[in-house]
């Protein structure tokens, strides 16, 4: 690729927003499908298909493919990853599509914490800053009224927190390891880990959902290579805020096929967090060039 192509900004743009309309439509298909299927077979399915997507690079890498000096950061990024999707799939049939969506994409706010607390790094204060604004902005949203905390909200900020901590290791092995065999472990993991409880909330599942459970498996490869493209052309201070697109794209569909329009709080909260997200993708991009 040519320094030219790395910085057109347009095409970049465009990447970053075909990510966030997959994901959106992603979730929107998951909702649909959770009328009628536990999320747990969603998890399972979804990681079943990607973890066969990736037999072809196994098949050509075999065992020594596999080999890693960082099995517990493999462990903990893929922990992360599927607690991710799980606690965000378990949430969306629960509440608003937006809500849940917003929660989890609230991930970036979490960073500062996890590279403090398990990686060991020192953050700068104004991430702590972006942080707490972040977090006042996930609790308005949490509790815009006295007992009116859903436990799906709960499952939401458990997605993004799980997200924040899967964002965080894949960053710390990124250093050392090939994308694919990160990749691979994360679906292995998740696969397995997802096998006891679809066992349990197994049911067969009609022919007519399997197209949607596709897209949704596929959507997490589709997703990847459109964030991928996206960053090669454009800076982190500009792709990474537009992932919050995903939050206004999943109120627009939460609008036209469940008929959900957000609450003011949902609105007041969720601009503290969309703001407070900005702003700590902006301070750790400047963090990571000044060193």
């Amino acid at each position: 690729m040519h320094a030219g192509e790395r910085h057109h900004i347009t095409l970049g743009v465009l990447y970053s927003l075909a990510t966030s309309m997959v994901a959106s439509t992603a979730a929107a298909v998951v909702k649909m499908l959770s009328a009628d299927i536990s999320p747990w077979l969603i998890v399972w399915a979804q990681y079943g298909i990607c973890t066969l997507m990736m037999m072809p690079w196994l098949l050509r890498n075999g065992l020594p493919g596999l080999r890693s000096d960082h099995y517990g950061l493999h462990l903990i990024r893929a922990t992360g990853g599927w607690l991710g999707f799980t606690t965000y799939y378990l949430a969306i049939p629960m509440i608003p599509l937006v809500d849940a969506s917003l929660l989890r994409a609230a991930a970036p706010l979490w960073i500062p914490l996890i590279v403090w607390v398990g990686l060991g790094q020192r953050v700068p204060a104004a991430r702590w800053v972006a942080l707490l604004t972040g977090f006042i902005g996930i609790c308005i949203i949490l509790r815009p009224q006295p007992g009116a905390t859903h436990f799906g909200h709960l499952l939401g900020a458990a997605a993004g927190l799980s997200l924040a901590i899967s964002m965080a290791y894949t960053r710390a092995l990124s250093r050392s390891e090939p994308a694919s065999r990160v990749l691979f472990y994360y679906f292995g993991f998740s696969f397995l880990a997802s096998t006891p409880m679809a066992i349990v909330h197994w049911s067969p599942i009609p022919t007519s959902l399997w197209l949607g459970l596709g897209y949704v498996g596929g959507s997490i490869f589709l997703t990847m290579v459109l964030y991928t493209r996206a960053y090669s052309y454009a800076p982190t201070t500009i792709v990474a805020p537009l992932g919050y697109i995903a939050v206004p794209l999943a109120a627009i569909i939460d609008w036209i096929f469940w008929g959900h329009i957000p609450g003011i709080w949902v609105i007041i909260g969720s601009s503290i967090v969309i703001s407070s997200g900005v702003l700590a993708v902006t301070l750790g991009n400047r963090q990571q060039s000044e060193h």
